[in-house]
Order: C-alpha cells, then structure tokens, then sequence
C-alpha cells in the first residue's frame, strides 16, 4: 500500500469533544454561579451539529462557517442549561470551547510517531481557525490544515475527500482517511481513499449505541493511534 498521506476526521477521533465540554462546562458553573449540565449540554449541541450542516449540504442553505453554526445552535439551546443572560462576550468564549478540545491520551504521541512517515492533516468540517487553534493548544504535530471550508462544503460531500486529495497533489489511493465514524470511511472509500477506523466507544459517553464496530472490512481498525502506529510500522 502506497500511501503517502493520512488525514484525520477530528471532532471524536482525534479530540475527545463531549468530555472536553463537560470539563469547562463546570469552570463556566463557578465562575458565573451557575448550575449547567454538562453532559445535557455537550448531548444536546451534538445533536444540533449534522443537522445544521445538512442544510447546506442539501442547498437549503448557502455555505456557513461551523463556527457559525456552533452558535446558532447554542443560542437555541441556552435557555435549557442555565445559560441564558449571559453577556456577548462569554457567549463567545462559551462558543468557542470548539476551539480548545482536549485530544485522547493516544492521540499526540501516535501522531507524532505517524508523521516521522506519512504526511498528516486533519480532514474536519471545522473551520481553517477553529482546527489551527485547536491544534495549538493542543499540541496536534499537523504538517497542514485541511478543512471542509476550504472546499465550502461539509462531510460526507465528495468534494471535501476528493478536494483535500488535490491540495496534497496526490490520487485518492495515497491518501488515507482517518476516523472514528464508519459513514466517513465509507463516503472516503468510494471516492478511493483507504481507510483506517480507530475505536473511540466513549465519545459519546459511557451509553454510546453508534460506531462500536467497523461496519464492514476497511484497510485497517484500531483500537488508538499509537496502535495505528504500530501497524503501519511507525
């Protein structure tokens, strides 16, 4: 297998999304006194997340930042957490909690090790700013920022797997896709990308009913990126 490049869904995968929210969700308690589900609060702006993007994938609505979207669906949903009459500016740090999620405890060390030979990106539906930031802070060795917003469209779009291919001036079958979800493999596998699956059966808590098991045979499944490592012999 001639791959050359892996890039990486993120939002689960790479970055542990519902924990990371529940964590600053009990900062924001204290610091505004404040009784804020956390759990309730990270469940619910999931939730919101691929319907808002199907809108504009289905072109009911044009091209919009996630960023964006992340707030629309947190000023409908901060009534119900304990959220409202907050000011401008916390909401927008509360928003922009997207930008500081906490990565797996596998996920630098295995990254790092992965890039002493392949290429790596992340291939996300967040934004340009949101992943650099994220990668900045958390300390995500990316030798570029790949994004659904540089192609203005959203996984699984063909244009986003096919798009990310070009910008690494490579064929699809050099280029692997990284993920915890199978309907990311699977729309990446069509367009001829290879695949890896990484296990995270906790990203959405201790009751997660979805992504337990490849759905079918990718090139390879995983259980964290050091062991993505091991087996592409990094």
């Amino acid at each position: 297998m001639e791959v050359e490049a892996l890039v990486f869904d993120v939002f689960g995968t790479c970055v542990d999304w519902r924990g990371s929210i529940i964590r600053e969700a009990a900062r924001w308690s204290r610091q505004h006194a404040r009784n804020i589900d956390g759990a309730g609060l990270a469940d619910a702006w999931r939730a919101g997340y691929d319907p808002a993007m199907e809108e504009i994938r289905s072109g009911r609505r044009g091209f919009t930042p996630l960023d964006t979207l992340h707030r629309e669906n947190l000023n409908r949903i901060a009534p119900n957490f304990g959220l409202s009459g907050l000011d401008e500016a916390t909401l927008a740090n509360i928003n922009r909690v997207w930008h500081r999620l906490d990565p797996w405890p596998d996920t630098v060390p295995g990254l790092r090790r992965l890039r002493a030979k392949f290429l790596l990106a992340p291939l996300s539906n967040g934004g340009v700013a949101l992943l650099t930031r994220m990668a900045k802070r958390a300390g995500l060795p990316w030798d570029l920022i790949l994004s659904g917003e540089l192609f203005e469209g959203y996984k699984p779009e063909s244009k986003v797997y096919l798009g990310a291919a070009r910008l690494l001036d490579l064929p699809s079958s050099k280029v692997m896709m990284v993920a915890a979800h199978n309907g990311d493999l699977a729309a990446a596998s069509k367009l001829g990308l290879r695949t890896a699956f990484v296990h995270r059966p906790t990203e959405y808590g201790p009751a997660q009913t979805t992504d337990l098991a490849p759905s079918q045979k990718w090139d390879y499944a995983v259980d964290s990126m050091e062991a993505l490592a091991d087996t592409l012999a990094c």
